[in-house]
């Protein structure tokens, strides 16, 4: 298997190239390195996407087609997936903020954190601070990210972390938030540790936090 061209393909948006080198690879009997190896060059290839997306030489529409090429590659990868390769770096809780329905930039960010090897549990749209409490208790993450597009959306993300706050669950955990209006200010009256209004700028963040 040439993992660079496999990085190559998924960075080029070539669904075609990287099927072929898949199904060739599944079928050779690979050994649990060389499967991890390739999960890593797919990995690598959203990389590729999400600086091109940053130099906006990629849009919205790529990087929402790019994590279905890498959706259909792990799918491809399935049968031949051990458990090393399932190894996560880190746990995240991640959830559209309550009064807001928009859920692309989430579900593209989403992608690309599960990508990079993060656990994510999604909590979807519209979410209330007290689901946010909930989940956080039970699964301990590291990370909690909010999303929203709404300028009213900021109210309700003070809300949550103020909340997080009120319940004890606050210490040691990083809060990143995303969606275009979030700002510095905001960021900081709101009580969060970064914003990302750029899906690949947050994983970096996120990755740096569990380093």
């Amino acid at each position: 298997m040439d993992l660079k061209a496999l990085t190559q393909a998924l960075g080029n948006l070539d669904g075609e190239s990287m099927e072929k080198m898949l199904n060739e690879f599944v079928t050779s009997n690979p050994s649990e390195a060389e499967v991890n190896s390739v999960v890593g060059a797919c990995q690598q290839g959203m990389a590729i996407v999400g600086d091109l997306f940053g130099k906006n030489e990629y849009f919205v529409g790529d990087l929402i087609y790019a994590g279905e090429l890498l959706n259909n590659a792990l799918g491809i990868l399935k049968p031949v997936i051990g458990e090393a390769s399932s190894e996560k770096i880190g746990k995240m809780v991640l959830g559209t903020v309550e009064g807001d329905l928009h859920d692309i930039g989430k579900n593209i960010f989403r992608g690309m954190m599960e990508a990079a090897g993060f656990e994510v549990y999604d909590l979807g749209i519209d979410v209330p601070s007290s689901v946010f409490i909930e989940k956080v208790k039970e699964i301990k993450p590291q990370i909690v990210g909010m999303s929203g597009l709404l300028t009213l959306t900021l109210g309700a993300m003070k809300a949550t972390v103020d909340a997080l706050t009120a319940a004890g669950v606050r210490d040691g955990i990083k809060i990143i938030l995303g969606g275009s209006p979030v700002t510095e200010d905001a960021c900081r009256h709101i009580g969060a540790d970064a914003f990302t209004v750029n899906a690949a700028e947050g994983v970096k963040i996120c990755q740096e936090w569990v380093k």
